[in-house]
């Protein structure tokens, strides 16, 4: 059994603090990259992070949490403090559940963010950044965000940002009778142009490669055509109502061509940003951002707010299941590799003992008696801090049940330890001492 060690830390940059412009910032073009950045921090044991168009979150298991939380500083130093959230362990947990079941997100139970969560997984799963602490958390928030969409209905409505921009455009001009274009065919462009293309009498995708945006406009309801990037300037010219979700780290939309598009509704969604900021600026251009579907995805939250209770609860359940199991595997591990310690040096001081008495004959009933004496030992030496690491345990003290795992290493080699020392050259306090715990043990 492959044993979860170390203390979680994270830190969160999110939508309920930051904004667009702060998020983008703080991303990292590449998730793999800004993985295995962390990880190369002195005392870094596993990493993580997420990285989507409303949240930047990373993750570090440390054995020193001190480590974690100055690696985890350091990477969102130029990120102001008032929008860092700094996450405990058993807080990043709860957190990481949440998040996959959509509770942190914009849209409340949206579903996207369940996949970007399990991309996220697979890109530091590939950089070896994955070991046992996130293999059994990010798998079990994951499992946890997969029943919330199954046993609850907390997906019912605008279940995405794509949908929620084409519910804002709805709420912004009547699309009966409009043109709409969706600019990247991904996952959220795709899911965009499958929502708006239930109002518009005609939709465009653009996307830079034209094969996939064909592929997207055949599965929409509305009257469907595809675009490459090189003519995006024709599509804006065509479209009333434009959503704007690509990948790409810059702008896609340029300023001329929108100033010479004619009126346009431009809903922007994109992270980092599609629009240049100057959009904004244009008198025949009515822009909106991320922050601007706030208004859009609250009657949804409401609507989905006793789908969340019991998603809750939920979590609560699974979350305790996770802590008892993070506990019973440490626990036992530490207790186990103590044992084993401690046979071996049983088993190597009944040998020179019995050895030694042998030379004056032993009977077997003698030899059974020594032998029994040096397992009463070992199960009454180890009694008590068996307890404590149980107690420790139960009492989520993960310092000291790391700290037991470091000392009680299975791999010890007891014949390398220092030699048991004179007992004239030990000060009287200390024999004292030991003698009054041993008194005090056998009268217990």
């Amino acid at each position: 059994m492959t044993v979860a060690t170390g203390v979680i830390s994270g830190v969160s940059i999110a939508h309920q603090r930051a904004s667009v412009e702060q998020i983008e910032a703080a991303c990292n073009r590449d998730e793999r990259a800004t993985v295995e950045a962390l990880l190369d921090h002195e005392g870094i044991l596993e990493a993580f992070a997420l990285q989507t168009c409303n949240r930047f979150e990373l993750y570090a298991v440390a054995d020193d949490p001190e480590h974690a939380s100055e690696s985890l500083a350091a990477a969102v130093a130029d990120s102001p403090d008032e929008i860092v959230r700094e996450l405990g362990h058993e807080e990043s947990l709860r957190h990481l559940m949440r998040v996959a079941c959509g509770l942190e997100s914009l849209v409340l139970g949206e579903d996207q963010i369940l996949g970007q969560l399990q991309d996220a997984y697979a890109n530091a799963l590939a950089v070896g950044a994955i070991g046992p602490m996130f293999e059994a958390g990010i798998q079990k928030a994951i499992h946890v965000g997969e029943r919330a969409r199954t046993e609850t209905k907390i997906d019912e409505g605008v279940v995405s940002l794509g949908s929620a921009a084409a519910r804002l455009a709805g709420k912004e001009r009547s699309l009966d009778d409009a043109t709409g274009l969706v600019v990247g065919a991904g996952e959220m462009g795709t899911l965009a142009a499958q929502s708006l293309g239930q109002s518009v009498e005609q939709l465009f995708v653009a996307n830079r490669t034209e094969e996939t945006a064909a592929h997207v406009a055949e599965r929409v309801a509305a009257d469907g055509a595809a675009f490459g990037l090189d003519d995006l300037s024709e599509a804006l010219s065509l479209a009333d109502v434009v959503v704007s979700a690509t990948s790409s780290p810059g702008p896609v939309l340029d300023r001329a061509a929108l100033e010479s598009a004619g009126e346009t509704l431009l809903i922007d969604i994109a992270q980092p940003r599609d629009a240049p900021q100057a959009a904004a600026e244009l008198p025949n251009v009515n822009h909106y951002d991320l922050d601007a579907l706030e208004s859009v995805t609250e009657a949804t939250r409401e609507r989905r707010q006793a789908a969340a209770e019991r998603v809750e609860a939920m979590i609560d359940r699974e979350f305790d299941n996770l802590l008892a199991r993070y506990k019973r595997q440490r626990a036992d591990a530490v207790i186990a590799a103590m044992y084993e310690n401690a046979e071996r040096m049983k088993e190597r001081e009944l040998s020179r003992a019995l050895s030694k008495l042998d030379t004056d004959g032993l009977t077997d009933d003698q030899r059974a008696v020594v032998e029994s004496l040096g397992d009463t030992l070992v199960s009454q030496l180890l009694a008590a801090p068996t307890k404590s690491l149980r107690d420790a345990a139960e009492a989520d003290d993960w310092t000291t049940i790391n700290s037991a795992l470091r000392l009680f290493d299975p791999t010890f080699d007891a014949d390398d330890a220092p030699s048991t020392p004179d007992p004239n050259e030990i000060p009287s306090e200390t024999q004292h001492a030991f003698a009054s715990a041993v008194r005090e043990h056998l009268d217990d």
